[in-house]
């Protein structure tokens, strides 16, 4: 059997923001690699901020000098942003889910919580989700 056909051992978690999902799959390897939506995580996320984010658990959760990963996530819906923000909170959580002596450092660093602003759907008599048409008394 050649060795990219052997499966290996996976953790999978899933990480949302406003309306995008990511789908994140890490497991041990040699060397560390980051795929997103099968390109590479920077080809994937092109300014330095976003592949900072995504970065995160890795370098601020992780301590130094621990195993090397090899992420794959799957992302979808909403901005780029958005994207980074589902891949960290995704990453966060399968990283607790291989090590649970990780869920506090994360935890303390807020990419455990869900950030559960999204925005507000348009009402209708309203030109926004509140902003009202100007009202006149004659």
């Amino acid at each position: 059997m050649d060795k990219d056909k052997i499966k290996t051992k996976y953790v999978e978690a899933v990480g949302r923001r406003k309306t995008s999902t990511a789908r994140v799959r890490i497991s041990e390897s040699v060397k560390a690699h980051f795929a997103v939506n099968g390109k590479d995580a920077k080809e994937y996320f092109k300014t330095e901020s976003e592949r900072r984010l995504i970065l995160d658990p890795m370098v601020k959760g992780l301590p130094a000098g621990s195993k090397k990963w090899s992420i794959e996530a799957h992302v979808s819906g909403g901005g780029v942003h958005s994207q980074a923000e589902a891949v960290r909170h995704g990453l966060s959580r399968a990283l607790v889910v291989s090590d649970i002596a990780l869920r506090g450092g994360l935890k303390k660093l807020g990419f455990l919580k869900r950030d559960s602003r999204a925005k507000e759907r348009r009402k209708f008599g309203l030109k926004k989700a509140r902003k009202a048409p100007q009202w006149s008394k004659r």
